[in-house]
């Protein structure tokens, strides 16, 4: 076994896991960047990842990892930068313990963040929400199953590691009914739940039967659903409701959209936004601003507060002695 898997280990065990004392999310998220990045040296080399070492990851099979997750996995620019800072967080850890090889190791290093172009936040209208929600065929256990956590992911904004990390004992459908959830950052956060979700709930739960730690969500086979499963339904209900809603044809829907879709309807419902980053775990303001970029109403709703300029502005003046003698003061 060369010193890569030991390495990869220990970086796991003793610096995530002992030092950091990182968050499920953040090891799950870790283990997913190099499980794609030693797929792909095996495809690469034609050796199995065990026998990989530290020398097989140069700069430019680096790069190449990188560029094969934009081309041929569609990846977003984000999701190149958090795989290659994971591979940062690895040399840099591996640094400490093979200064041998501390040429190849810098030279990874500075492997720099790929800058993308700032983009409006996509988000969903009511009538697309409705083409969704009506998707899954609730006459199988699955499409209910589907339309619970649509309903519940629209509602509250959840990320998706939140929502399949849920458990029957994080919900609390009696009043005042929330939620709660382990978010980013290990914040544990209580989120309200709407009347109609409420509902969704307390039916979907009553046929669910499950024990306090079992997932509010679960395959077939019992066990927590997968990010990637949920990718998954999501392409196919998407395809389902364009056929009603024309207008999502032009739309690539992902679990994040959802959370986006939230934060903006609670932005049109008049909410302000320190109370949406509450709601939604961000760790600033500055996070939740991007959503009023996003939407055009809000936007609308102010042009119309201001006064036309063809209007000749007038000057206030009072119609009763006591108001004009207060306006002289």
């Amino acid at each position: 076994m060369t010193p890569l898997a030991p390495t990869l280990e220990a970086f796991f065990a003793e610096r995530l896991v002992a030092q950091r004392q990182a968050s499920p999310h953040t090891i799950a998220a870790y283990r997913d960047s190099f499980r794609l990045l030693l797929e792909f040296l095996q495809q690469r080399t034609g050796r199995p990842p065990s026998r990989l070492g530290l020398e097989d990851l140069d700069a430019r099979t680096i790069g190449a990892f990188l560029d094969h997750l934009e081309t041929d996995r569609h990846n977003a620019v984000a999701t190149r930068n958090a795989r290659l800072a994971a591979v940062h967080s690895l040399f840099g850890f591996a640094a400490l313990r093979h200064p041998e090889h501390a040429e190849l190791i810098a030279r990874v290093l500075a492997i720099p963040p790929k800058r993308k172009d700032r983009t409006l936040v996509p988000f969903l209208t009511e009538e697309e929400i409705d083409a969704l929600l009506a998707s899954p065929d609730r006459s199988s256990w699955i499409g209910r199953r589907d339309h619970a956590m649509l309903t519940v992911a629209l509602d509250t904004g959840l990320r998706v590691s939140e929502l399949v990390g849920l458990n029957c004992k994080d919900l609390h459908l009696e009043r005042p009914a929330h939620l709660r959830c382990l978010g980013k950052g290990r914040k544990d956060r209580a989120t309200p739940l709407l009347k109609a979700t409420t509902a969704v709930l307390r039916a979907w739960m009553h046929e669910r039967r499950g024990a306090a730690d079992d997932p509010v969500f679960p395959t077939s086979k019992g066990r927590s659903l997968s990010p990637d499963a949920i990718e998954r339904r999501l392409s196919k209900y998407l395809a389902i409701a364009q056929q009603s809603c024309p207008r999502l044809r032009n739309k690539r829907l992902s679990p994040h959209m959802l959370r986006h879709t939230c934060a903006v309807s609670l932005l049109r419902a008049g909410v302000d936004v320190s109370t949406i980053a509450l709601l939604l775990g961000h760790e600033t303001i500055r996070t939740t601003q991007i959503y009023l970029d996003a939407d055009l109403t809000l936007k609308e709703r102010a042009l119309a507060r201001m006064t036309p300029r063809q209007v000749k502005l007038g000057r206030y003046r009072p119609t009763d002695s006591l108001l004009a003698f207060l306006e002289s003061l």
